[in-house]
């Protein structure tokens, strides 16, 4: 996968026409500081995020500089306190962010084959004796990171609606990001665990199957601060709408993710699903 993203990359530098303005140094002021949250290890990041830096810090005229959240957390935080200038961030860290601060310009969200939403799996050992989500009572189950949309939250909701209340699992352990979690089903250190969709088709042929899919929720998006001018924010939504019908649209697209096709405009109510689920688990003491 990072030879392909990596080839990817370096097609696109071939590619990319020579920017007019000059390199700035990391703490220039003219810099935009892109932070993507870490749902993959930051060093896969930076390579996935890097050619779509290139690509806005031309449509900009300014260097787009990508970082990497040490946590789902404090990526929240930094963008409410307006610490980064752009954001690409899960739902339900963008509806934590609405709830926690005010509400962020929106960008634009992804389309995955043509469609904003995505789903995530439910996942177990292929040859496991587990096929259905009443069989996790009692087993040992991995999530990602507490505050992810498809390796937690939305998860947790489904197994509170299956009957298996987390005190019924043997154990639960947090891995960080989606790939820890298909990896410990795989060794055989958890029965059973909660992926994005992207994670599971990627290690399915190592020996997993899927238990259930999530609902669909509205795609990932990115968001910018309250203060950057509006004649930039505007270019910003522009050249991520845009993006599939650039020369380099689709290589730059496929190094952030495989099938995606384009992005779309944004609106708040695009994730008024996931702020129902999210309540739930607020009334079941469960706080994203």
């Amino acid at each position: 996968m990072i030879m392909k993203i990596l080839s990817a990359f370096f097609i696109f530098l071939l590619l990319l026409p020579a920017c007019p303005v000059s390199p700035a140094a990391p703490d220039d002021v003219n810099s935009l500081i892109l932070e993507v949250h870490p749902y993959l290890p930051a060093t896969e990041l930076i390579e996935r995020f890097t050619p779509l830096a290139l690509y806005l810090g031309e449509q900009t005229g300014r260097k787009v500089i990508v970082e990497i959240s040490k946590d789902y957390l404090s990526h929240i935080d930094r963008i409410g306190k307006d610490q980064v200038d752009l954001a690409y961030m899960g739902p339900a860290s963008y509806v934590k962010l609405v709830d926690n601060y005010h509400q962020k310009p929106l960008l634009a969200r992804l389309e995955i084959d043509g469609q904003p939403f995505f789903q995530g799996i439910i996942i177990t050992a292929v040859n496991s004796p587990i096929h259905d989500l009443s069989d996790l009572a009692g087993k040992r189950f991995a999530f990602g990171d507490p505050e992810s949309t498809m390796s937690h939250l939305v998860p947790r909701f489904m197994l509170i609606n299956a009957g298996v209340d987390i005190k019924k699992l043997t154990r639960r352990g947090f891995l960080s990001n989606h790939e820890n979690v298909a990896l410990g089903v795989l060794v055989g250190d958890f029965d059973a665990g909660a992926v994005k969709e992207e994670v599971f088709r990627h290690f399915q042929n190592r020996g997993l199957k899927s238990l259930q899919k999530t609902p669909p929720i509205s795609e990932h998006l990115f968001v910018t601060k309250s203060t950057l001018p509006g004649t930039m924010i505007e270019k910003l939504r522009q050249a991520l709408c845009n993006l599939k019908n650039e020369p380099n649209g689709r290589l730059i697209m496929e190094s952030i993710k495989e099938d995606m096709t384009g992005m779309i405009p944004a609106q708040d109510h695009d994730y008024d699903n996931l702020r129902e689920i999210l309540r739930a688990l607020d009334k079941e003491g469960i706080a994203p």
